[in-house]
């Protein structure tokens, strides 16, 4: 018999860690025509949660994901990972009881529909619940031995990152420094780019390094050392010139950065960690050719080839820890932290 009620984290408002919170008798989501109803098995913590209970997307006035109008309550969570158990039309039966991974970004009508998409856990309910109802065509089937908890590391990060490799066209024997390393998307890029053949430069804060010695990284730099002066990194690197930067952190650094790359390097960005304002000799992006390149989520295509590297075993889980459903809010607090290397993960 159909539940009416489940267990699931509310965010009631923007704000700290007390706007979340935990409930039992949160109304059981019904999956529409074109939807299906999963039962969640997992559910990754991203930094995007955490910008959007803050509000941080706005610009002056408070904002989820999509900068538009947010509606509260809302249950956050972007990487699920479970079984469908209903779906919202008799065309989709034969889809119960597929383990999925869910791409959280909804699209918009149009050739990709990025630009106008919306995303689970901000402009629609989200993962951190027992049940989520997502789009059809966003639960991508998986067979692998992995765990829930396991494959709730991939979704968001590696999306991102695969959208900002291709974004900078990213090719086999090019040397690649990337920023932020030991997190989501800076991990998920190391190795990301590592399957393509480039050649990884990692900057991490000290500590976190171990964990990258498996991933065959070219070079490890540590964050307290590179100062952003360009010879304290080629210092580091040799003889190797930057063809490209893969940046989620931005801030202060940028202008650094940018006397590394090479004539006629690439700078892809998709985050400001440290910081969205940045400061910059603009001299330096004409005269040696530069090209500054955005990225933001992925297409449908790419999500789908993140789910196929995974089943193949080509993509690593790097899960540094999981917290039960009520502990949700220090589980943004530790990710807050950064003290941890990869992902953590709600079990629900």
């Amino acid at each position: 018999m159909r539940s009416e009620t489940m267990r699931a984290m509310l965010l009631t408002g923007f704000g700290g860690p007390e706007m979340l919170v935990y409930r039992d008798d949160v109304a059981m989501p019904v999956p529409g025509p074109e939807e299906v109803l999963i039962r969640v098995g997992a559910c990754g913590v991203n930094n995007t949660d955490v910008w959007t209970r803050e509000g941080a997307y706005g610009s002056g006035e408070k904002a989820g994901w999509a900068s538009g109008a947010f509606e509260f309550p809302r249950i956050q969570g972007a990487d699920s990972v479970g079984t469908i158990i209903e779906v919202g039309h008799d065309s989709l039966r034969s889809r119960v009881g597929q383990r999925v991974m869910v791409n959280p970004t909804v699209y918009a009508p149009g050739d990709d529909g990025l630009f106008d998409a919306t995303y689970l856990g901000s402009e629609r309910d989200g993962g951190f619940a027992q049940f989520v109802c997502v789009p059809n065509g966003n639960a991508h089937a998986i067979e692998s031995p992995l765990s829930d908890a396991e494959l709730a590391t991939f979704m968001t990060s590696y999306l991102t990152a695969e959208h900002m490799l291709n974004r900078a066209e990213v090719e086999a024997e090019e040397t690649i420094l990337i920023t932020g390393a030991s997190g989501g998307v800076g991990s998920a890029l190391v190795q990301l780019a590592s399957t393509r053949g480039a050649h990884v430069l990692a900057v991490v804060g000290r500590g976190k390094e171990a964990p990258l010695a498996g991933f065959g990284v070219a070079g490890i730099l540590f964050r307290d050392e590179l100062d952003c002066r360009p010879e304290t990194i080629q210092a580091r690197i040799g003889n190797r010139k930057v063809d490209v930067i893969a940046d989620i952190v931005g801030g202060a650094q940028v202008a650094g950065l940018l006397n590394v790359l090479r004539v006629g390097g690439r700078y892809v960005t998709a985050g400001a960690i440290a910081g969205k304002d940045v400061e910059l000799d603009w001299r330096k992006i004409y005269l040696k050719h530069l090209t500054l390149l955005g990225s933001t989520m992925g297409t449908q295509v790419e999500a789908k080839r993140i789910v196929e590297y995974v089943a193949t075993g080509r993509l690593k889980p790097l899960l540094s820890a999981t917290y039960p459903l009520k502990e949700l809010a220090r589980a943004q607090m530790d990710f807050k932290l950064k003290k941890h290397f990869g992902k953590l993960v709600i079990i629900p």
